[in-house]
């Protein structure tokens, strides 16, 4: 499954200029040139990044940002403000209006990209391509491998994607919604019980190497990924 990314830039040019880097950089691309396009495709799919102008026609990109941080369907998506006003001011207004980052135009392509790169890897490392170790425990998403004890792992898809979002948020405890909307997206509709099968099966495909205990049920509440083995699990 692909980082989906939305950009919001009314200038033609602008956005197509991002649209391609990021293309061609293997993300998936939504695009809109005002506040309202870009209400429709979040109500239908919640992007991974929202890349944002400030000045859009009708409803400027710092109200848009208010509002994604107000509701809590968005409220922890990242959000990158560009825009022509380079003062310190406004700089500090888009970020305490909910920006994660801030970039003035004009700017590079490259940059950007470094940018896109550093946000995802801060707010969303689930999305990023960076080898993760817990313990004896490695991931390797570019490759879709995963050893334990040296031991290699056979994974389906799904039980990759789950395993990638527990190791790189370890020690959290999340319900089984909040596992739906972050490894399955929030615009699938599967029901939660599913989360129970694939856990079933994650925890099989790591006994092998000795990691099956690491997911910890948590009653009434989720399921949590340890660090380190602990006691025994309930089912």
């Amino acid at each position: 499954m692909s980082t989906t990314i939305l950009v919001v830039e009314d200038e033609p040019a602008i956005q197509e200029l991002i649209c391609v880097n990021l293309t061609l950089a293997g993300y998936s691309v939504l695009r809109a040139s005002d506040a309202r396009q870009a209400q429709a495709l979040i109500q239908a799919e919640l992007p991974d990044l929202i890349v944002l102008d400030w000045m859009l026609p009708g409803t400027p990109g710092i109200a848009l940002a208010r509002w994604l941080r107000a509701e809590e369907r968005t409220r922890q998506v990242p959000v990158i403000m560009l825009t022509a006003k380079g003062a310190e001011h406004d700089k500090v207004d888009g970020l305490e209006a909910g920006a994660d980052d801030y970039i003035t135009k004009p700017f590079s392509p490259r940059e950007f990209m470094a940018r896109i790169k550093a946000l995802l890897r801060r707010r969303a490392p689930q999305l990023t391509d960076d080898i993760i170790t817990v313990g004896t425990l490695t991931l390797e998403p570019a490759t879709h491998r995963v050893t334990g004890n040296g031991i290699m792992l056979n994974l389906g898809p799904t039980e990759f994607r789950l395993l990638h979002f527990f190791m790189t948020h370890t020690e959290r405890v999340f319900s089984r919604s909040q596992l739906l909307d972050q490894v399955w997206g929030d615009h699938v509709f599967v029901e939660e019980r599913t989360v129970d099968v694939h856990i079933r099966r994650l925890r099989q495909a790591l006994e092998p190497g000795g990691h099956g205990n690491l997911i910890e049920t948590v009653r009434g509440a989720g399921y949590r990924f340890a660090s380190r083995a602990g006691a025994a699990r309930p089912d």
